[in-house]
C-alpha cells in the first residue's frame, strides 16, 4: 500500500508542481525527512496543503482535512484514493482524529496538521490547539514545523481573487522524538506557536512585496463587517480596490496589503482588533436581536458524511442564542463553532453536529464572533 501511495504522490507532484509554483510564484524549500514525522504548519489559504506538498516530492503526506471535503461524491472518493486524508470535524471533539493521526504515524505514514484549526482572517498566525504539543509528544516520531510566508496576501480568506505576489514555504524547525520526550506538552505547543508564527504585515514592512490583482478589496465585508469609521454593522463594502461606507469612509486597499490613508486603520489586523472591541460593546447588555440574514440553510451532519436538510429561512442572532428555521440554539449549549471557507458555519451541540450555509456573500463570521465573545 505504501508503494502505491508513493507512486500516486509522485504522479500528483509532477502534475501539480508547475501549476502551483506558477500560480503562487512559490519558492518551496525541498525537504526529505528520514522516516515518518508529524508536520505542523500555519494555515492561511485553502491551497495550503498543495503549497506545503511542493516541499515534499519524495514523501507522501496524509493531511488532516475538514470533514466537509468528504461530502462531494465522486470528487471526495477520488481525493481519498489519491491522498487518503484524515477527516476532522470542525467544531466537534477531535478525539477520533487524534486516534487516526497516531494510528497513521504508527504505521509509518507522515501526517500534516494545520493545528490553528482555521485559516487566518487577519494575516496573523493564531495559537494552535493547546493539546497539539501533547499529541506531538505521544506520537513517538519527529516533529517538523513548517511556515508559509506570503500566503495570506496572495489569497486573503475573505477574497475570491488570487493576487500575484510571492509565496515561500520553509522548514521552521525540526525536533526528534527523543527531544520531544524531554519536554512537556505545553512547552512543545509553545515551540510550535513560535516556529509557525507569521505576521503578514510585519513581513510587508520589511519586504514590500506587491500582490497584483484587480478588485483587491472585493469580498472584504465577508470577514470585516463593522465599519472602522462610524462603527455601524453591515454598512461597509469592498468595491474594486477600495473599502467604502455610507459614512464617508473611503480607503484604498493597496497592492502591499495596507490601507491608504492609514486611518482609522492601516491593516485588516488593526481592523480585526477594533471589530472585536466593537462587537463586545454591542453584545454587552443587549436585550433584543443583534442582527439577522435571510436565505440561510440549516442542516444536520449525519453518519457517512451525509447532510440532513432541516430548513431554510432567516438566521437571527439573539444576545443568547441562534435562531433559524424554527430551531433555537442557546449559545451556552453550543460546545464548539468554526467556519469552512467564508460561507459555511459549523457547530456542535452535545453529540449533534450542524451546519448553516449562506447564500451569496452574506457574512457568517459575525455569528461565529458573537459565540466566541460569549464563550470568552
Amino acid at each position: 500500500m505504501k508503494v502505491k501511495r508513493l507512486g500516486r504522490w509522485k504522479l500528483l507532484y509532477r502534475l501539480l508542481h508547475g501549476f502551483v509554483t506558477r500560480r503562487f510564484k512559490l519558492t518551496a524549500e525541498r525537504i526529505v525527512p528520514e522516516g515518518p514525522c508529524l508536520i505542523v504548519a500555519n494555515h492561511v489559504t485553502n491551497w495550503d496543503p498543495l503549497i506545503l506538498a511542493m516541499s515534499f516530492p519524495e514523501t507522501p503526506i496524509r493531511f488532516v482535512a475538514s470533514e466537509h471535503i468528504f461530502r462531494h461524491g465522486p470528487v471526495s472518493k477520488l481525493l481519498s484514493w489519491l491522498v487518503a486524508p484524515i477527516p476532522r470535524r470542525k467544531a466537534a471533539s477531535g478525539a477520533d482524529t487524534v486516534k487516526a493521526i497516531l494510528r497513521a504515524l504508527g504505521e509509518g505514514e507522515t501526517v500534516c496538521l494545520f493545528a490553528e484549526g482555521d485559516a487566518s482572517w487577519d494575516g496573523l498566525t493564531h495559537p494552535v490547539f493547546p493539546a497539539t504539543g501533547k499529541l506531538a509528544r505521544m506520537a513517538g516520531v519527529p516533529l517538523l514545523t513548517y511556515r508559509i510566508e506570503g500566503g495570506y496576501l496572495s489569497l486573503p480568506r475573505w477574497s475570491p481573487r488570487l493576487r500575484k505576489g510571492r509565496v515561500r514555504g520553509v522548514k521552521a524547525g525540526f525536533y526528534t522524538a527523543e527531544e520531544l520526550k524531554r519536554k512537556k506538552g505545553t512547552e512543545i505547543t509553545a515551540l510550535i506557536d513560535r516556529d509557525i508564527f507569521e505576521d503578514a504585515f510585519a513581513r510587508q514592512e520589511r519586504e514590500h512585496t506587491r500582490f497584483r490583482a484587480s478588485g483587491r478589496a472585493e469580498g472584504i465585508e465577508r470577514g470585516f463587517f463593522i465599519c472602522p469609521g462610524c462603527g455601524r454593522l453591515g454598512t461597509v463594502r469592498g468595491e474594486g480596490d477600495r473599502v467604502r461606507c455610507a459614512c464617508g469612509l473611503d480607503l484604498l486597499y493597496t497592492e502591499e496589503g495596507f490601507f491608504e490613508p492609514p486611518v482609522p486603520v492601516a491593516t485588516v489586523a488593526e481592523w480585526e482588533k477594533l471589530q472585536q472591541r466593537a462587537l463586545k460593546t454591542l453584545t454587552d447588555g443587549a436585550t433584543g436581536p443583534l442582527f439577522s440574514d435571510g436565505d440561510m440553510a440549516l442542516g444536520k451532519i449525519a453518519g457517512g458524511h451525509r447532510t440532513l436538510r432541516l430548513g431554510r429561512g432567516t438566521l437571527t442572532q439573539e444576545p443568547d442564542a441562534l435562531a433559524l428555521a424554527g430551531y433555537r440554539f442557546a449559545l451556552t449549549e453550543i460546545d464548539s463553532m468554526a467556519m469552512v471557507k467564508a460561507n459555511i458555519l459549523l457547530y456542535s451541540v452535545g453529540d449533534d453536529y450542524y451546519e448553516i450555509r449562506a447564500a451569496g456573500d452574506r457574512c457568517l463570521r459575525k455569528y461565529l464572533m458573537v459565540w466566541q465573545t460569549a464563550k470568552s
